[in-house]
């Protein structure tokens, strides 16, 4: 459907953000992180990185993909 336009270090940024903001909906009040339900918007990230595509880089056809 999507062309991959996510490269490696584009990729690990993107979990680990994602699964930072994640953990803080969890844990976020007991280290004095109040997140609440914003911590959600960590799954995005994590959807981008692991399927590679980010849908915001298509229409300026941005990538940070090695060229082959």
């Amino acid at each position: 459907m999507f062309k991959t336009n996510v490269g490696g270090i584009d990729r690990a940024l993107r979990i680990l953000v994602g699964v930072t903001l994640v953990t803080l909906v969890f844990v976020g009040d007991k280290v004095g992180l109040p997140i609440g339900n914003w911590g959600w918007l960590g799954l995005i990230p994590i959807t981008t990185g692991l399927t590679r595509t980010c849908p915001a880089y298509a229409p300026f056809g941005i990538s940070t993909c090695r060229r082959r």
